[in-house]
């Protein structure tokens, strides 16, 4: 026998089971019996698709109850586990966001679910236990099995179970009851039955205690809408998604024909901690006639789905179906396509009929939607559809749709403008003409906006047109002064002179009201924020001189053209038009390429001012 030590990070997991305060901690027999089925499920995989010579007549979970010794044993004929494995998947929480796991379970005090979502859902059997044990032997391998025990304070004993059957029981030795602290008597089998039947009755797998069988093992997916509960599907979702709060939505469907094929999918409620990270699971779980095939087939729904749970049910895919001829089966195809207009379809009826549904979906899942613009031609008009955004308008997002119906009379283009923050982009100068004028402007702060914006024509037939980029052609205001391009022409030349190296060009602007100058990008050009972007990327992307545009009506742009017609030679003429520069690239949010001779030109006018 050798004693070692929870991984740190798992050390302060346990802690927090231990001296839980959760109210409902029911949960820990539904985490127990869903890791239980887990493994029935790779078992009968294993022998499928690996060839492993296996007994699968009668897998099951047993449940069994000593009320003496206060002791409750979940058992299943599974898969089980190595030595290694045993070490590997309890000692240590081998997942990125451990940090953010444990920072979460902290503040939620009552979000048990949080155990669960994380994938660490074993831990919670300290919530009523004072010591577990763990008896488990791999399947297909010779010799020995393994024990291991604990009593949740940081070490944790493992040794050989010579004689241990192939699969894995878990003995949770039980705390007294304890009702004022939602400690129940989990002991007692009217308890357990409770427990199963709310939570655990869709598992394949027959649940035992005794003779009785404590689950009805119904596909939920194959039973009608109106037979089911909305806290059947609930529990149901809980059980795959591994997130524990109620789904957004149910999404029911259902083909006959040529190839026929059930889907029960749920559209989550808020956004997994793992949503952008390239190792995350993603994916659907993939049945063939009942029979489990294949967990996280990200074949069924495309990346910018990911966030979509749920089970597909094909009738006519062979058991033994890999990854490989997943990718190239146009059955599965044919799935894929139905599924993603499906989803959009649903999405786009919470627009209407569920508006405060449709806004929380947006907020935790819209980022990752929009990244279809990119990769879904087929399916880029649906997308832009659903789609919502930020706008000049108000503080509620706005769609697409309602965005040209607004459309001022003679505006052709959908005007945006991106970002980091709303804030920056409110307060942008390219902004001035627009509000002046009462033109709505959309506020682009993802980063993936950056990149579809480029990749979108239009939507509806009008252009979408970034109002930092190319020339402006807004109608001129009865009021508004001629600006004769003629009388700048002077100051224009010597200022692309003397900034030649970071412009292209310097000319009037028609964007400006109250700002001095402003930095646009050519229309063919990249913008400052992708350039960034792919920088940050590690991509070399080229920098690209950008247009300087004056305000001709500002007093600065008047001082200087006056100062520089009485004397062109003016040395301070230079550091001035350093200043107008800077000053332009800070007002967008821009970084100066020498902060520290701005900050000396800067420091040296103003002393001549005082």
């Amino acid at each position: 026998m050798e004693t070692l030590e929870f991984q740190a990070e798992a050390r302060q997991l346990l802690q927090l089971m231990v001296h839980s305060i959760y109210s409902n901690k029911d949960i820990f027999l539904r985490e127990l019996i869903s890791n239980a089925s887990d493994a029935l499920d790779k078992l009968r995989l294993a022998t499928l698709q690996d060839g492993l010579e296996a007994d699968t007549s009668d897998l099951h979970i047993e449940i069994e109850v000593d009320t003496e010794a206060r002791t409750l044993t979940v058992r299943d004929n599974g898969i089980g586990m190595t030595h290694e494995e045993v070490v590997e998947l309890i000692g240590t929480i081998a997942k990125s966001g451990t940090a953010e796991l444990l920072a979460k379970l902290k503040e939620a005090k009552e979000s048990p679910e949080l155990i669960g979502q994380f994938g660490v859902g074993f831990y919670s059997t300290f919530m009523v236990a004072d010591k577990v044990t763990l008896v488990t032997r791999k399947a297909g391998t010779e010799g020995h099995g393994t024990r291991w025990e604990s009593a949740g304070e940081g070490t944790f004993t493992i040794d050989d179970a010579p004689d241990a059957p192939v699969g894995t029981s878990v003995t949770v030795h039980l705390r007294p009851e304890d009702t004022e602290d939602a400690l129940y008597d989990y002991a007692s089998e009217s308890k357990i039955r409770e427990i199963v039947k709310r939570y655990s009755d869709f598992i394949a797998f027959p649940i035992k205690m005794g003779d009785d069988t404590l689950n009805s093992m119904k596909a939920l997916w194959a039973r009608p809408r109106a037979e089911v509960s909305d806290e059947e599907y609930h529990q149901f979702y809980r059980h795959i998604s591994h997130d524990w709060t109620d789904p957004l939505e149910i999404i029911n469907m259902k083909a006959e024909g040529t190839f026929e094929y059930e889907a029960l999918l749920f559209l989550p409620a808020r956004a997994p901690h793992d949503l952008f990270q390239r190792d995350a699971r993603r994916g659907l779980q993939l049945y063939v006639k009942r029979v489990f095939i294949m967990d996280d087939s990200s074949e069924l729904i495309p990346d910018y789905l990911r966030f979509v749970k749920g089970v597909i049910d094909a009738a006519d895919l062979s058991l033994n179906i890999s990854r490989e001829i997943l990718q190239q089966d146009r059955h599965i195809q044919m799935i894929r396509r139905r599924l993603v207009k499906k989803v959009l379809s649903t999405i786009k009826d919470l627009l209407s009929s569920a508006p405060e549904k449709y806004e929380t979906f947006w907020r935790e899942f819209g980022r990752a939607v929009k990244e279809g613009l990119l990769s879904d031609q087929d399916n880029q008009k649906a997308i832009l559809d659903v789609a919502s955004f930020a706008s000049t308008r108000g503080t509620e997002p706005t769609t697409l749709a309602a965005y040209v119906e607004r459309m001022k009379e003679g505006q052709e283009e959908i005007y945006f403008l991106t970002g980091e923050t709303r804030s920056q982009v409110e307060n942008s100068p390219h902004m001035e003409a627009f509000q002046a004028q009462g033109y709505e402007v959309l506020i682009l702060t993802d980063q993936v906006d950056e990149i579809w914006v480029e990749a979108v024509p239009d939507y509806d037939g009008k252009k979408f047109q970034s109002i930092s980029r190319g020339e402006v052609d807004l109608p001129k205001k009865d009021d508004e002064p001629e600006k004769p391009e003629g009388d700048f022409a002077d100051l224009l030349t010597f200022l692309k002179g003397a900034l030649d190296d970071r412009v292209k060009d310097v000319r009037l602007s028609h964007r400006l009201t109250t700002s001095a100058a402003c930095l646009v990008s050519d229309s063919d050009d990249m913008s400052p924020m992708l350039e960034k972007m792919y920088r940050a990327m590690g991509q070399d992307a080229p920098r690209i001189k950008r247009i300087l545009e004056l305000n001709p009506g500002h007093p600065l742009i008047e001082g200087l053209r006056a100062a520089h017609e009485a004397d062109a030679e003016n040395a301070g003429l230079g550091e001035t038009a350093e200043l107008l520069y800077g000053t332009a690239l800070l007002a967008e949010g821009g970084d100066l390429e020498d902060p520290a001779k701005f900050a000396k030109i800067l420091a040296d006018r103003l002393a001549r001012t005082v």
